[in-house]
């Protein structure tokens, strides 16, 4: 044999040699070595964006947190949180949480069809909750309840306060007066607010209301004492200025 004839024959075991180490294996290595882009990528992008359009993107769509259901939970969400910072006796943090409850009763009322909710009272409020058709009667009664809870409860907390907006709280307790005229809380608060206000005929109306509720109660019986004494010392007064 020649050289050069040994050569060739070098040469064809060789390349016979590296087709069978490939056995299938080099394709499969040069196959994951394709960039992204490559052809195979851009097919399977293609059935994926027409799949897209072909559904109206629904793949795209956000779920929705705006639904009534999605606003009662919210609503009940900040009441719970403002009656656990009350317990807490972090009032502020308490009259930010119900306050927040009311602004998401009132974005309620407006999703119901109400345009003018955020500038009414609750006897305005109330009723267009209670006529929707959209909302359970569980998820009305729970809004009406919470509505009225979440005034009542501002009002306890601003009591609590180391100065006091009485006028606040006579506005509150009110607003619960309006639509559940027999509240123990809302007409004894009412009766404590006009009396720091110096409205003594006032008070002693709401105070001997709520006493009608809790005859026992200690605490109205003693501002029902002290209002009944302020009124006769104006009296006296009023007697003396009169001679």
């Amino acid at each position: 044999m020649s050289v050069i004839q040994a050569g060739r024959e070098s040469r064809a075991e060789g390349g016979r040699g590296d087709r069978g180490d490939n056995g299938g294996g080099s394709p499969r290595l040069q196959h994951c070595a394709q960039p992204p882009g490559g052809i195979g990528s851009r097919t399977r992008d293609g059935r994926h964006q027409q799949q897209q359009k072909h559904h109206g993107g629904s793949m795209l769509k956000q779920p929705s947190h705006n639904e009534p259901a999605d606003v009662v939970r919210r609503a009940l969400d900040f009441k719970s949180q403002g009656t656990q910072c009350y317990k807490d006796k972090k009032y502020r943090e308490a009259i930010g949480k119900y306050h927040r409850a009311l602004l998401e009763i009132k974005g309620l009322c407006r999703m119901l069809g109400d345009p003018d909710a955020s500038s009414k009272s609750p006897s305005s409020l109330l009723p267009t909750i209670s006529k929707s058709s959209t909302l359970t009667d569980e998820q009305k009664g729970a809004m009406e309840n919470a509505e009225l809870e979440c005034y009542n409860s501002l009002a306890a907390c601003l009591l609590q306060m180391e100065l006091v907006n009485y006028e606040r709280v006579k506005e509150y307790c009110l607003k619960v007066l309006h639509k559940e005229g027999k509240n123990f809380k809302a007409l004894y608060r009412s009766g404590v607010a006009y009396y720091h206000l110096g409205d003594f005929q006032k008070a002693l109306y709401y105070l001997k209301e709520s006493h009608k509720q809790e005859p026992s109660d200690t605490n109205v019986i003693r501002y029902i004492q002290l209002t009944e004494m302020k009124i006769r010392r104006n009296a006296q007064r009023e007697k003396k200025e009169a001679t």
